[in-house]
């Protein structure tokens, strides 16, 4: 059983019909056809929202990822749906397009600092309008920082597209760079990659949702910075509301 996930090729998607093909009860958690739920991964958190089924409105408070396909897990409800019963799904749009902003601009940072500094990344997480990444930095101080600030926000204002393509794994991997991440997180048994590009300064493969154009992430801060270790720097990133 696999889930046909929505997301990959439409961001902007918030609402969509699926079927229900199974429920877990241990989880209360239910199992769709399809769904345009992003159930976290690359440092991206899952998305919230909610199922309709016939008038019953089941609250989504988290998503993951199953060997049987993506699970919802909803709020404590008398009675999951039943098998093949038509689900209306919503998406938490405010807290989504927050995390796809923040998503891009992550994306921004990383294609700079690979770009100018070649350094490559070693870890990152995120939340809505706000992230961390980690580089293979040997020393960080306040003139790289205040540097690197202002270059993620001229690429964010260049208005660069933002575009997505699934590849079969050969030719995807054929693409110079196209792992900046210190680790290959990409398992042998995945046929097809996710590469997300941002026109004329990063390409990489990915699975999370991003805005179509830099110009929508809007203005970037560099909030801190931290020694990680001899090598690993860590930086801090606001995206203005």
């Amino acid at each position: 059983m696999s889930t046909d996930l929505l997301y990959q090729t439409d961001s902007y998607r918030k609402t969509f019909g699926a079927t229900v093909v199974d429920v877990d009860n241990d989880q209360q958690a239910i199992l769709l056809d399809q769904t345009a739920f992003y159930p976290g991964g690359g440092g991206q958190p899952h998305d919230t929202g909610s199922l309709t089924v016939n008038g019953v409105i089941y609250p989504v408070k988290k998503v993951k990822k199953s060997d049987r396909g993506v699970l919802h897990v909803v709020s404590d409800v008398k009675a999951l749906p039943t098998i093949g019963e038509t689900a209306e799904g919503e998406i938490d749009w405010e807290r989504r397009y927050r995390l796809m902003r923040t998503h891009t601009a992550m994306h921004i940072l990383c294609g700079v600092v690979w770009r100018d500094y070649g350094a490559q990344v070693t870890g990152g997480n995120m939340e809505p309008l706000k992230g961390r990444m980690d580089f293979e930095f040997e020393t960080m101080r306040a003139e790289l920082v205040h540097e690197i600030e202002e270059r993620i926000n001229a690429e964010a204002v260049a208005a660069h597209d933002v575009q997505v393509k699934i590849l079969p794994r050969e030719e995807a991997f054929a693409i110079p760079d196209l792992i900046r991440t210190k680790i290959n997180l990409l398992p042998p048994h995945i046929s097809e990659v996710r590469t997300v590009e941002i026109v004329g300064l990063d390409l990489q493969a990915d699975g999370g949702t991003h805005v179509q154009n830099t110009s929508e992430v809007g203005r970037l801060r560099v909030t801190d910075y931290k020694s990680k270790g001899k090598i690993n720097k860590r930086i801090y990133v606001e995206v203005e509301a």
